[in-house]
């Protein structure tokens, strides 16, 4: 990537540990040094309202995330094919490629940023008289999506297939190196912001706002400022390229 050298700088990576790998490679090969430190854990709910509502045939259903897709098809593994639908529509590439790899291409992709702002903009979902639309998340997700689909004429049901919860960790090892070793915060959604400031307390949370944090999402952007952040960096995409490129591609912290 052009301009993309971190020159040794120590990048906190608070993506679930499961999700969190292709960042820190892709830090690791332009120069820096990725500080895993998961702030978010993601659990399935073992919910038989999702199991018995993914067994249904739907006109649409939307996948909000990659987890999205792995827990569902992980409630119906067992049935071929997992996901019955005349089409899927997804928040974005990373959703798309996991649909992908379960063997159910993607018919819905936006091309601009990756939110559901962007779905909502797709021609394809402008008029939806009496479809039926499934919509996979996680618990207490954004109502943004049922609410303008049901005002398009949809009729929505949804399935939580998995939840987020805040780890149980203890942050003295970070804050004591925090100082020399981090340079800069990554974080893929406003919980996962919330979750990183309750888990380094007070203690830790001046020095948290003085780093320089790069969100993927306008929304989540606009909480760090108002929590008090100074320094805060909106990736293109909702993507772990768009997140290197802006750690990469503008002045160095001093």
């Amino acid at each position: 990537m052009r301009c993309c050298d971190l020159q040794g700088q120590g990048v906190l990576v608070t993506r679930p540990a499961h999700q969190a790998e292709r960042l820190c490679q892709l830090i690791e090969a332009a120069g820096g040094r990725p500080l895993r430190f998961p702030a978010l854990v993601i659990e399935p709910t073992h919910d038989p309202a999702a199991r018995a509502l993914l067994a249904e045939h739907w006109d649409l259903v939307y996948c909000v995330s990659p987890n999205a897709v792995s827990f569902a098809h992980a409630i119906v593994a067992d049935r071929h094919p997992w996901l019955r639908a005349e089409r899927v529509a997804v928040v974005g590439a990373g959703t798309a490629r996991e649909l992908e790899a379960l063997g159910r291409p993607a018919d819905l992709v936006p091309s601009g940023r990756f939110e559901s702002e962007e779905v909502l903009a797709l021609p394809e979902l402008s008029h939806l008289d009496g479809q039926r639309v499934l919509i996979m998340r996680g618990e207490g997700g954004r109502g943004l999506m049922a609410e303008t689909l049901r005002e398009r004429g949809a009729r929505v049901s949804i399935a939580e297939v998995y939840r987020r919860t805040c780890p149980k960790v203890d942050p003295q090892p970070l804050l004591a190196r925090w100082s020399t070793d981090v340079d800069w915060v990554t974080v893929t959604s406003e919980q996962i912001l919330r979750n990183l400031l309750a888990i380094l307390g007070p203690t830790g949370r001046e020095q948290l706002l003085a780093t320089p944090l790069v969100v993927i999402a306008a929304r989540t952007a606009e909480a760090a400022r108002t929590l008090g952040f100074r320094d805060v960096v909106l990736a293109e995409r909702a993507s772990d390229e768009a997140v290197l490129a802006a750690l990469c591609c503008r002045p160095l912290p001093a």
